[in-house]
């Protein structure tokens, strides 16, 4: 329930539960640790099942059973996550046996970060879309929204960059330069006119992220399986993520350096 997405078959050990003395089987419901969206949370949180609507509730040998399984946040007891389910035992009197998840709302896969949310703005549906896809292993379709997410958003991206370079005193020549990439129609050709005047401060275990996501970016859908747009993928998705980061980082902490400093310039002398 936890790391599986959406329609996938999963053996599971501890499947079913007996009641004893009742001649059947139960679904085993165990707490869960998930995300909490919550503003009072924010994190994640346990989980404990709530509700388990099913015909019966009974696990059978050979047979499916159908269930909707609800999960509710213990901490916040607001946040609820339902599950739509298929089990069957292996065997009657036995814990071992076979899980199909439909699907499951909110839907799977990790949050995405709330910096990441802004610094690609108006195509924030287009960019979810693309991480439904992800999480459900559909390579091509989650390169393609990413792709557009961010030719979509070049612009944005690239002033972000101009606004860490200018608050760190960058060359004039590289702000130019950038300036100069953000007019550029030409996605590819504005992305490879940015790559050499990145701030060392946003550099990502010392490789340049707009470098990245040109390398990436650039090749076509045509030319990948479905697999290696699905490894493209969730690196687009996860240098974007850095970056958003490393961007927020650098504004705050130059922000609280300039208040710092001139919090102590208007100091009295004693």
């Amino acid at each position: 329930l936890e790391s599986t997405p959406p329609n996938q078959l999963v053996l599971i050990s501890n499947l079913a539960e007996s009641n004893y003395g009742m001649g059947s089987q139960t679904m085993n419901a165990p707490k869960l640790r998930l995300h909490c969206t919550d503003d009072s949370c924010n994190g994640v949180r346990f989980f404990r099942c709530v509700d388990i609507a099913s015909e019966g509730n009974r696990l059978t040998e050979g047979q499916n059973s159908h269930f909707y399984v609800t999960y509710r946040c213990s901490n916040c007891r607001t946040t609820e996550k339902i599950y739509s389910l298929a089990a069957r035992v292996h065997k009657n009197g036995e814990s071992l046996g076979q899980c199909y998840k439909f699907g499951e709302y909110p839907p799977y896969g990790p949050p995405v970060p709330p910096r990441l949310i802004k610094l690609i703005g108006p195509d924030r549906d287009e960019f979810l879309k693309g991480r439904r896809c992800e999480n459900q292993g559909l390579g091509i379709g989650a390169f393609t929204y990413y792709r557009r997410v961010v030719e979509n958003q070049k612009d944005r991206i690239l002033e972000q960059i101009v606004k860490v370079s200018e608050k760190i005193d960058a060359p004039q020549v590289n702000i130019d330069r950038l300036r100069e990439a953000q007019r550029e129609t030409q996605f590819s050709k504005a992305l490879d006119m940015a790559k050499d005047v990145m701030p060392q401060s946003l550099l990502i275990d010392t490789h340049n992220p707009v470098l990245l996501l040109h390398r990436a970016l650039s090749r076509g859908v045509h030319e990948l399986t479905d697999s290696e747009c699905l490894q493209l993928a969730s690196s687009v998705r996860a240098v974007l993520g850095e970056l958003s980061e490393r961007l927020s980082a650098v504004l705050k902490d130059k922000a609280e350096l300039t208040k710092a400093v001139s919090t102590l310039m208007h100091q009295k002398d004693n």
